[in-house]
């Protein structure tokens, strides 16, 4: 993964000992990962995609915010656009955020103190995806236990406003681009995710399962079954678990 660098104070600098300083340091690591700028082209998409299904920019805005997941963003949107009741729609998102759920299990304990109450943890939880589950792994072992919550706070309020920054871009140049340049817009939320999850192949496996989908959807969208990207994955990954076990076995 390409990161800018970022040199954090000793763990022992009087530094640490300020929470806003903390928060203001938090902040200013969201410059140190190319994971921002993935978020902002996935953002751009979304405000993309919000216009092309005629929210209003408050809306989408306030979705970014209180969502806070790229994926299930894009199934609020999609299934509400295409005419899906509100329960629907929070039902899907709710099955999406599932996968969230270990990410927060595995965070939350490098916060903790003695003194931690669990009111001092809901903003951190609310923040908690996979880029700030990234980061946090990363960058919590080199800021003291004490200010890692001031320290996440900044960084979640950084890597908001990036996306909110990008939503309105998104949102503004789709409504005053040409058609075609509207639908690349569109286009750049799908890249954005084909293009993070190449980059975080590590084995062979990963690459296996990711190389089949894109190959099997094209003959499987054939079949017109309405689960096209479905069965891809799956088959996709089926198979390539299949080979990782008999790698194993070898």
């Amino acid at each position: 993964m390409v990161r800018l660098p970022l040199a954090l104070p000793p763990l022992d600098t009087t530094r640490w000992h300020s929470p806003l300083r903390a928060f203001a340091w938090g902040m200013r690591s969201v410059a140190s990962t190319v994971l921002t700028l993935v978020l902002f082209a996935t953002y751009l998409g979304i405000g993309a995609l919000a216009h092309d299904t005629h929210f209003s920019l408050g809306w989408v805005l306030a979705s970014t915010a209180l969502v806070w997941a790229g994926p299930a963003q894009i199934i609020l949107i999609s299934t509400l656009g295409s005419g899906a009741t509100v329960v629907q729609a929070a039902i899907a998102v709710t099955v999406s955020a599932i996968r969230l759920f270990p990410m927060v299990v595995s965070v939350l304990p490098m916060m903790r103190t003695p003194q931690t109450k669990r009111r001092h943890l809901v903003l951190v939880t609310h923040f908690i995806a996979v880029t700030l589950w990234v980061e946090c792994v990363r960058l919590l072992p080199h800021v003291p236990r004490e200010r890692r919550i001031a320290f996440t706070h900044g960084l979640g309020t950084g890597l908001c406003l990036v996306c909110l920054f990008a939503t309105t871009l998104g949102y503004g140049l789709a409504a005053n681009l040409p058609p075609l340049l509207g639908a690349a817009i569109l286009l750049l939320t799908p890249l954005a995710f084909l293009l993070s999850t190449a980059r975080n192949c590590r084995q062979l496996s990963d690459v296996l399962a990711l190389v089949l989908g894109l190959a099997l959807f094209p003959l499987v969208s054939l079949l017109h079954t309405g689960v096209d990207i479905l069965i891809s994955g799956i088959s996709a990954g089926t198979i390539a678990y299949g080979v990782h076990w008999w790698r194993e076995r070898k």
